[in-house]
């Protein structure tokens, strides 16, 4: 266990967080009011694995803000100054986030999960509050939320590889913010290719 943190009942962890542990995390980051593993002890090591092999990342602290309802759509296009017009299910994008003067105050990718639900997978602030506050002012027809689901990222060169033998070769044919639904073990899961890193 790492030594000098004090883990408090205020900060959430993820579902990775004893997992992180057990691999040997030596320092945590606050990230959306949650414990975000930041290193190992070893950053030329994991450099190493992020540019020439595969390195996996807790990354559950990319928390997201669900949008659901036949007003789901509008309340997206309230929020960003994004062209949505060509917004697909299956196929996400990244959309700033602007408030009343313009000014950027979130960078998320959204995720259009189907015609009435859409996902903000959101940077570290409480976007879920503005979204919340844009809907009841325009008195749209949605529901917001923020779904148990925990991020978690494959980077590096051979990382498409493991993904592969995970999952199949149709995550070849994912394009860049594409994702897909799909099984694993019982487990249900979205497979997105996004992120920092090819």
């Amino acid at each position: 266990m790492p030594q000098n943190i004090a883990f408090g009942p205020r900060i959430r962890k993820s579902p990775f967080f004893e997992a992180t542990q057990s691999a040997g995390v030596s320092h945590f980051s606050i990230y959306n009011k949650m414990y975000f593993p930041v290193s190992y002890g070893d950053p030329l090591a994991e450099y190493e694995r992020l540019v020439n092999g595969v390195a996996m990342w807790d990354v559950a602290v990319e928390r997201q803000v669900k949008i659901k309802g036949p007003d789901a759509l509008d309340l997206v296009r309230v929020l960003t100054p994004r062209n949505l017009e060509k917004v697909r299910v299956g196929q996400g994008r990244y959309v700033p986030i602007c408030d009343h003067r313009g000014t950027l105050i979130n960078d998320p990718v959204l995720l259009p999960i189907s015609e009435d639900e859409y996902w903000l997978s959101i940077a570290d602030n409480d976007l879920i509050l503005w979204t919340r506050a844009i809907a009841y002012d325009r008195n749209l027809r949605v529901d917001i939320s923020e779904p148990d689901v925990s991020p978690l990222a494959v980077q590096g060169p051979l990382a498409k590889n493991v993904m592969i033998d995970l999952f199949g070769d149709w995550i070849d044919e994912l394009k860049y913010f594409g994702f897909r639904y799909t099984i694993y073990e019982d487990m249900e899961l979205f497979v997105a290719r996004s992120g920092w890193s090819k």
